[in-house]
């Protein structure tokens, strides 16, 4: 299976780039190398600089391991923790089931 990046929306790769700079500054102000940082994660280097260029082919896991390493794992917990639309369509009491309705077959 070839490795395929994902194409993203520029809106979405700015998040992206900007997470992985957020990663990079808190590694130096760790005052830890690249390098150590690709060791304790158990990754190469290079997907360590991926990482902190935003690049959207590396696994979310790395991203994981990385954290964990400098101590911010917790920090993942708060993606939509904050769920503003999802509550307010739960407040307008909307069906939001799990399924799709079903269709009706064609006679």
């Amino acid at each position: 299976m070839a490795n395929r990046t994902p194409t993203l929306l520029p809106r979405i790769q700015r998040i992206l780039e900007e997470l992985g700079e957020q990663i990079r500054l808190a590694r130096l102000r760790r005052k830890l190398s690249a390098a150590q940082i690709a060791e304790r994660a158990g990754m190469g280097r290079t997907t360590l600089v991926k990482i902190e260029q935003g690049h959207p082919g590396v696994g979310i896991g790395q991203y994981l391991n990385v954290l964990k390493v400098l101590g911010l794992e917790n920090d993942f917990l708060l993606v939509a923790k904050d769920d503003e639309l999802g509550r307010k369509l739960q407040d307008a009491n909307l069906n939001t089931g799990r399924r799709a309705p079903k269709r009706n077959k064609p006679l």
